[in-house]
């Protein structure tokens, strides 16, 4: 299972959010395709928590894991 250790990168765009791990390969998933983050202001985006597993999103009420990146 893959975890806040293994991340060494997170980083928006304006329609993605990216994941680098310390081995170098990168994912991304698009706000597209999540109805939170897709009508999600950029300042709602881009206020975002990190925990063990993933990526949350307080404002919103979104979550996403690490391993969902790269699945």
């Amino acid at each position: 299972m893959m975890n806040r250790t293994q991340v060494s990168n997170i980083w928006l765009t304006d329609s993605d959010i990216w994941v680098e791990l310390n081995d170098g390969r990168k994912g991304k998933e698009s706000f597209a395709d999540y109805a939170r983050l897709s009508q999600a202001t950029k300042e709602q985006r881009q206020n975002y928590v990190l925990s063990y597993f993933g990526i949350h999103w307080p404002d919103i009420d979104e979550d996403l894991s690490y391993e969902g990146f790269f699945a």
